[in-house]
């Protein structure tokens, strides 16, 4: 198979629908919102004329669909007891921590700013 990039939208758009029914077979509302989401991504691009753009959007669909792969298998990977799933999960963790902290802050200054 070619490089993900290499290949036409329409086979990219083919291929996440694909691999969509092994991530979330049926009609759950999980498999309904990542066919919706995958599907109003390419309507968005539809009229896109500017190759590079086009392989700029292409990439980004390929990198989106693995990140969710990479996070389901750290999702599965916790629940066996193991590393990575704990790593996602203090990252996220210290990630909303630090929106949460420059909110405050960010309000903080509108406060003292009235």
């Amino acid at each position: 198979m070619s490089a993900p990039t290499q290949r036409t939208s329409i086979q990219l758009y083919r291929d996440l629908l694909r691999l969509l029914t092994h991530i979330a077979p049926g009609t759950s509302p999980k498999s309904i919102a990542l066919r919706t989401t995958v599907r109003s991504e390419f309507e968005k691009s539809r009229n896109e004329k500017d190759p590079a753009k086009i392989e700029t959007l292409k990439a980004n669909a390929v990198r989106a669909l693995s990140n969710y792969m990479l996070y389901q298998g750290g999702v599965q990977d916790k629940k066996k007891g193991g590393k990575l799933g704990a790593a996602m999960d203090n990252f996220h963790q210290r990630s909303v921590k630090e929106i949460q902290r420059n909110k405050n802050e960010s309000d903080d200054k509108k406060g003292t700013a009235r």
